[in-house]
């Protein structure tokens, strides 16, 4: 995957406009990070606004090779995660007044509709790639999640 001009700008705007702190993308050949610093004005300042506008900032370095990679501690295995394919926001329903897609104990079917994540204004169904048990939910209803952050677990 090449990081063009055209491309940062594009992520940098989704940081933006989805008010997030920062995004994470990587490959086997490099890794791009962009940071959202919210800057506060003096308190002194009367004229100045109260938060001073977002700045990004971005840096591309190389993605540590296997054998460099940190060795994670070992823990219970929660099964296969589902993960937010986009940035956005979590919805476990499809409207406030429905009960919840799945719960913590419920078993699912390859192709089932999980959750949504919302962006852009967009409803994205999220489906389980794998069918069996949900083992944990790791978000909460209306929380913003990152590209490839858990949503839940599937054992």
């Amino acid at each position: 995957m090449k990081f063009d001009l055209e491309y940062l700008e594009k992520l940098a705007n989704i940081v933006y406009e989805n008010d997030l702190s920062e995004i994470t993308l990587e490959d086997d050949e490099q890794a791009v990070c962009l940071k959202r610093e919210k800057q506060v004005a003096p308190a002194v300042a009367p004229i100045m606004p109260a938060v001073m506008p977002a700045t990004v900032t971005s840096q591309v370095v190389s993605a540590p090779k296997a054998a460099e990679a940190p060795v994670a501690a070992p823990s219970e295995p929660k099964g296969k995660p589902i993960t937010a394919p986009m940035v956005g926001t979590f919805y476990a329903a499809p409207s406030p007044d429905d009960a919840p897609f799945v719960k913590v104990g419920d078993s699912i079917a390859t192709g089932q509709v999980v959750c949504i994540v919302e962006a852009m204004k967009l409803m994205n169904e999220i489906e389980a790639e794998t069918s069996g048990k949900i083992t944990e939910i790791c978000v909460k209803n209306g929380d913003s999640v990152e590209f490839g952050q858990v949503l839940m677990y599937v054992e």
